[in-house]
């Protein structure tokens, strides 16, 4: 859970590592099942992330978009072809798959600069909750309880994204900061790169980080009343970036920002507390 989900952005950071090894704890068929869901997100978020022209980004994501349909109507297409097991096994639903797919493809369509707080959660619901509920159903999570830990738990690892990436996401043209969180810390422009100079850039961020916050908490009162098997793997994925975002704050937002990243040791220590402890 980009992860919950795999992150979308997991790489050879200590996201990408965490949810590597977050996976490799599951019982074999849930594990597969994940780098399925995984290679399924990873394909269209280099999709959207390419820099070919947006309407070939868009028909490829309406390749997968109708190979996705056409699996749920018995007819098997070699992009999908990983995730017909899965989604018999574990009752995974359609428009989880679409969402991320339409997610992805409020990438490649515009490059999005200073979104409104409604449009940036929307977005966060589609990239990273949404694989959250097709984890969630894997691991064997009760549905209502499930849906709710998808919800706060992809919200609070995409935002948890957002701020990691900055400078990254600023060097493609993009500003996840929200325009009302830039207005009030009097930051005017919505170029990335003008934006992430400004003095007043972590006044900007605050409010992203309290939201984050905020969804980590509700994520974990989720995960305490649920069984501890089915939520050993989002605890990790939640206490990496968590501790992640605890890091940023810690660090500041005055450039040079260093990225930050867990060392072997921690992440290490977080899995031995979930997995086996």
């Amino acid at each position: 859970m980009d992860a919950t989900s795999p992150p979308p952005t997991a790489s050879h950071s200590a996201s990408g590592s965490s949810f590597y090894m977050a996976m490799r704890i599951l019982p074999a068929a849930q594990r597969d099942a994940m780098f399925e869901i995984y290679r399924f997100c990873r394909f269209v978020d280099d999709i959207a992330d390419s820099s070919g022209p947006r309407p070939i980004r868009i028909g490829q994501l309406n390749a997968w978009r109708d190979e996705i349909n056409d699996l749920y109507q018995g007819k098997i297409g070699g992009k999908v072809v990983g995730l017909a097991g899965p989604i018999r096994q574990f009752n995974i639903q359609r428009e989880d798959f679409l969402a991320v797919i339409d997610g992805m493809e409020m990438d490649a369509r515009e490059d999005i600069r200073a979104p409104s707080f409604a449009t940036l959660d929307l977005y966060c619901d589609r990239v990273a909750s949404a694989v959250g509920r097709l984890s969630v159903r894997i691991f064997g999570v009760a549905e209502d309880d499930g849906k709710l830990l998808s919800h706060h738990l992809g919200r609070a690892l995409q935002l948890t994204n957002i701020l990691r990436d900055l400078d990254e996401d600023a060097g493609i043209g993009r500003l996840y900061l929200p325009r009302e969180a830039l207005d009030q810390a009097g930051i005017t422009t919505s170029d990335p790169v003008t934006a992430l100079r400004s003095p007043n850039l972590s006044q900007a961020c605050a409010p992203l980080v309290e939201r984050a916050r905020s969804h980590f908490v509700e994520a974990a009162r989720v995960m305490d009343r649920c069984p501890r098997r089915t939520v050993k793997a989002p605890r990790i994925m939640g206490e990496v970036y968590r501790a992640m975002l605890e890091g940023m704050i810690a660090r500041g937002w005055s450039p040079p920002r260093e990225r930050i990243s867990l060392s072997r040791a921690k992440l290490v220590w977080i899995i031995l507390r979930y997995a086996f402890i």
